[in-house]
């Protein structure tokens, strides 16, 4: 454990598994307060939360969609009405319903873009007065290296994480004047459940177009947020910090 975010509230959007996960527990380490955003995976978030406390953090999860505004203002203020504040909001949370355009189903486009992209914009609305009130605050958005790149199969995540991006850049230079910045992370490959799930070949393929050759590991992503959010950083708003071993430079 360090003092670095002693003192400090942190709210981490899907954080129940893989990138979330690392990102809550080394907010943690930090000295943080972290709030363990998730979904419907209750057990894997209590699990991370029991984690955190066993290295002797402070963390508590937090049920809510991020695409549900009503939800996320509900919860935000119930949040800040036990702790306190947010100090750091971390936009993590994210899905994918990978096809070819022409395959793309209305549904999964809108549901895409709700969680990935308007998730984002929720969650950002709902910290941001207090953060003003504040004049301080950390706003880290996890976009994607495809934001960048772009991905056949991916239209809808990848227009989702780019619309990331210009949404970030738009957020540090409207709260900039009241001491509040907002960057992103856009990781490339990384090992999680999800890249484990992916077919053998076309992970070999993906593999061999990154220069380091290897996955990225969450915890990777994770000390560049907690970098983000430290005082250190406090000079460094509207960027993109992307981890992914040379895929995309």
């Amino acid at each position: 454990m360090t003092a670095a975010l002693a003192g400090q509230v942190a709210l981490v959007t899907g954080a129940s598994r893989g990138i979330g996960a690392a990102i809550a527990r080394d907010l943690a380490t930090a000295g943080a307060h972290v709030v363990v955003n998730y979904r419907s995976q209750a057990a894997a978030a209590e699990a991370v939360v029991a984690d955190i406390v066993a290295g002797g953090g402070a963390a508590e999860a937090v049920a809510f969609d991020v695409a549900d505004a009503d939800a996320v203002d509900r919860e935000v203020r119930a949040i800040v009405a036990r702790l306190g504040k947010i100090d750091v909001l971390v936009n993590n949370a994210g899905v994918s319903a990978d096809a070819l355009i022409l395959r793309t189903r209305d549904e999964d486009w809108n549901r895409v873009l709700d969680v990935n992209l308007k998730g984002v914009f929720n969650c950002t609305r709902a910290v941001a007065r207090g953060m003003m009130r504040a004049r301080w605050g950390r706003i880290i958005n996890i976009s994607s290296v495809v934001a960048a790149s772009g991905n056949a199969g991916q239209a809808s995540y990848a227009a989702a994480k780019a619309g990331v991006i210009g949404f970030t850049k738009a957020t540090a230079r409207e709260l900039a004047s009241r001491g509040i910045t907002a960057n992103v992370i856009a990781p490339g490959l990384i090992a999680t459940d999800m890249t484990d799930a992916m077919n053998a070949a076309a992970r070999d393929l993906v593999l061999a177009l990154i220069p380091l050759g290897r996955l990225g590991r969450p915890e990777e992503v994770a000390v560049a947020v907690t970098f983000l959010a430290g005082a250190g950083a406090g000079y460094i708003t509207g960027q993109v910090i992307h981890i992914n071993g040379g895929l995309y430079v």
